[in-house]
């Protein structure tokens, strides 16, 4: 049976401390990491925004000439057209080729194009999945959870959502909230601190003027949020210009005009 001396006995206690400090640093640097400030566009995957997108050089009038081969060709594909319709279709393709354009090869990139934009609205910055951060935007209120968790979205712009289309979903963040704080009102402006995840959801909520549906790449549970004084809702900027130096004043320590938490 083996024996262990007074140095191994020592030497094993030493080992438990030494590992004991080592969780105790990492569990200290995870609880307390620092929050990175950030601002929207950091928030985008950088690498899916290029793409050729032959649509964007075309004026109102040649956009309506494809929808109108479009609708013609459909016409002789589904049976239902006249013998006009041909030579329409003919005329309108020649008038777009006089131009430059190719009728068919443009409509056969159609879907192309719609993949790669939608790619590109929603594909989210990796670097930033379970990172802590903080941002500044405009929070709407959002139904509970499932599980009974107070819930918001954050926008970029006042407005969004409401009488203005959503920002694509890489430009949305899905609350999870803490502390008892919900919005007191349609696009607050607040500065949120928290863990950001890629996390895509799609829910249908009610803002202002009906449903819509609030597409979102990304969730954060939120440790801290920071509102502001009533008496900024006549003059809070329209457009999120103001974020970045807002983040950067809290993290220089500067909170005046902060109210709440």
């Amino acid at each position: 049976m083996p024996t262990f001396s007074r140095t191994h006995w020592f030497e094993g206690i030493s080992m438990r401390h030494t590992f004991s400090a080592m969780v105790l640093v990492v569990g200290t640097s995870t609880l307390y990491a620092e929050p990175t400030p950030i601002d929207w566009p950091d928030l985008i995957d950088q690498s899916v925004q290029s793409y050729e997108d032959p649509f964007l050089d075309l004026d109102y009038e040649q956009v309506d000439d494809l929808r109108r081969v479009v609708a013609l060709q459909a016409e002789i594909d589904g049976g239902n057209s006249s013998p006009e319709t041909g030579t329409q279709l003919n005329e309108v393709k020649a008038e777009l080729s006089a131009q430059g354009i190719d009728a068919d090869w443009l409509i056969s990139q159609r879907w192309i194009v719609a993949e790669r934009r939608e790619l590109a609205g929603a594909a989210g910055n990796a670097a930033l999945d379970g990172e802590t951060i903080s941002l500044g935007g405009f929070a709407i209120p959002a139904p509970p959870d499932e599980d009974g968790s107070a819930m918001a979205y954050l926008v970029p712009e006042r407005g969004m959502c409401s009488h203005v289309p959503p920002p694509p979903p890489n430009q949305m963040i899905r609350l999870r909230l803490s502390d008892g704080w919900t919005p007191t009102r349609v696009h607050e402006p607040i500065l949120v601190t928290g863990r950001i995840n890629i996390d895509p959801s799609d829910r249908q909520m009610m803002v202002v003027d009906g449903f819509i549906s609030m597409n979102a790449t990304f969730s954060m549970d939120v440790d801290e949020v920071q509102t502001f004084g009533q008496s900024d809702k006549a003059v809070a900027p329209a457009t999120n210009d103001w974020a970045k130096s807002l983040a950067d004043g809290f993290q220089n320590g500067t909170k005046s005009g902060v109210t709440g938490q």
